[in-house]
């Protein structure tokens, strides 16, 4: 992902710092129909597609309507014309600076490395390309600065593109050993790779040169994919006590809402996620998150209200599946099809985040293995697989070789996705139908117990399925 470069210099640089049209911060948008949203994201990835091949995706030029966002914890983003606490206002400010004073290469990496975080917030990968731009006007006018070194390593990480955020991150260092963003950066990297030993020691350097919020939550989840759950949450617990700007409560809670739910503990992570909600009322993980919530305490009216709300801002892999599951459980009149609508919306979100450089096999891989292509998922996982060993892309290649008939192959990858003592049920649930599709029914009643004795509710569809192969293999003994 070699860096591009411009050599219409100024005229260029006041061209691409435009401010952003009016009405960019109006209200948030009325949700539109299925229909509706996969038209616009078909068109965003075609317009897209053909934008980025022309080199004409300029920086700040959005009317969408897309409501104002506070900033999370985010190294690199946090100089002082980041200092309101709103991104949406913050990179205005940024675009009208560099409009007057498009050699300040501090500023460039600065609306760079605000681009990724605005991606990262709204799940909008069309800023990618925008920041990719930011990046190379800063080192085109100042090659060695480590803020957009720095910047640079974490859009190669938001693109799934690790082993360079690897690279640049280590580029960085080399300049500044104590670039928090780089720091950070290089943890995700490791951990993304599947080098969870090394991450390890990343975290603990990390911690020692520059802790804080964005190390602490990184070495928490490094302790978890370790089994260290109690370790994790205290870490956490410890971050949220030291919180005190809206982005980083709201950044904290969520993660620790996250791990509560993983643990089954339902009401606990409500409260987790209530309380990210009070910081960012708009903050997307914590609706998504408090809306699977509900869903695994019982409360589905409530919790295809939230999803409903959650895809209907940002449609996402993730919450798409989640919706069409919940349809499906819910299993009405139109249900079915509205669940179909959701999985479909899937293929466009990728054809969007591929359009701006976004590696999206695991993604694909997830989604389609239960409600779409078997055989792309399984071309999509094993991709990914050869890309990066971890928990993760281990689950979903033996999950996509399953639902292929592959049980055999699948087997040893259903084992490695256990084999750290990450606790996720949905790993337990796919090991235990893979144990027992080959024989292995003592072990395949173990792990299906497992996976809906620590999240019953992991997920509305996989649980139901969990409980019937369990009771088919004789139960829980």
């Amino acid at each position: 992902m070699s860096p591009r470069t411009n050599d219409d210099a100024q005229e260029r640089d006041r061209a691409d710092a435009s401010p952003p049209h009016e009405g960019e911060d109006m209200p948030k948008e009325r949700p539109q129909s299925g229909r509706a949203r996969m038209l616009r994201l078909g068109a965003c990835a075609v317009a897209l597609a053909v934008a980025m091949t022309a080199g004409a995706v300029a920086l700040g030029a959005r009317d969408d309507g897309s409501e104002v966002d506070t900033v999370a914890s985010a190294p690199g983003v946090a100089p002082g014309l980041l200092a309101s606490g709103s991104l949406n206002a913050s990179i205005s400010a940024l675009q009208s600076h560099l409009k007057a004073q498009p050699k300040d290469f501090t500023g460039w990496a600065t609306l760079g490395v605000a681009y990724i975080e605005q991606a990262r917030t709204n799940g909008d990968p069309s800023r990618y390309p925008q920041a990719q731009r930011a990046l190379d006007r800063s080192l085109k006018l100042s090659p060695d600065n480590d803020t957009a070194l720095a910047g640079r390593a974490a859009l190669a990480a938001a693109r799934h593109d690790f082993r360079d955020a690897l690279r640049y991150a280590e580029e960085t260092l080399d300049q500044n050993a104590y670039n928090e963003r780089a720091l950070s950066t290089r943890i995700d990297a490791l951990v993304e790779l599947g080098r969870y030993e090394e991450a390890s020691k990343a975290a603990d350097q990390a911690d020692a040169r520059r802790p804080g919020i964005p190390v602490f939550t990184r070495y928490a989840y490094v302790r978890e994919l370790r089994g260290d759950v109690p370790t994790a949450r205290r870490v956490l617990e410890q971050a949220l006590a030291s919180a005190t700007a809206p982005g980083d409560i709201a950044y904290v809670a969520t993660a620790l809402g996250q791990l509560a739910w993983r643990e089954g503990e339902y009401e606990t992570a409500l409260k987790h996620y209530e309380r990210a909600l009070r910081a960012d009322g708009v903050y997307l993980p914590a609706l998504e998150g408090r809306a699977r919530a509900q869903a695994a305490n019982g409360d589905r009216a409530a919790a295809i209200r939230g999803m409903e709300d959650v895809v209907a801002r940002y449609p996402l892999p993730g919450p798409l599946v989640a919706l069409g599951e919940l349809y499906e459980a819910r299993a009405g009149e139109g249900d079915k099809a509205k669940a179909r609508e959701q999985y479909a919306l899937v293929n466009a979100w990728t054809a969007l985040a591929r359009a701006n450089g976004v590696n999206a096999d695991l993604d694909t891989a997830l989604a389609a293995a239960d409600h779409g292509d078997r055989k792309a998922a399984l071309r999509a996982a094993r991709a990914e697989w050869e890309r990066r060993h971890t928990v993760h892309t281990a689950d979903a290649l033996a999950w996509a070789l399953h639902v292929n008939g592959q049980d055999e192959e699948a087997l040893p990858y259903t084992r490695r996705a256990t084999a750290t003592g990450y606790r996720d049920a949905a790993f337990l649930y796919h090991r235990g139908v893979i144990e027992g599709a080959t024989g292995h029914k003592k072990e395949a009643r173990e792990a299906l117990s497992s996976a809906l004795k620590l999240n019953p509710g992991f997920s509305p569809v996989g649980a139901r399925t969990a409980k019937e192969t369990l009771t088919a293999l004789g139960g829980a003994k």
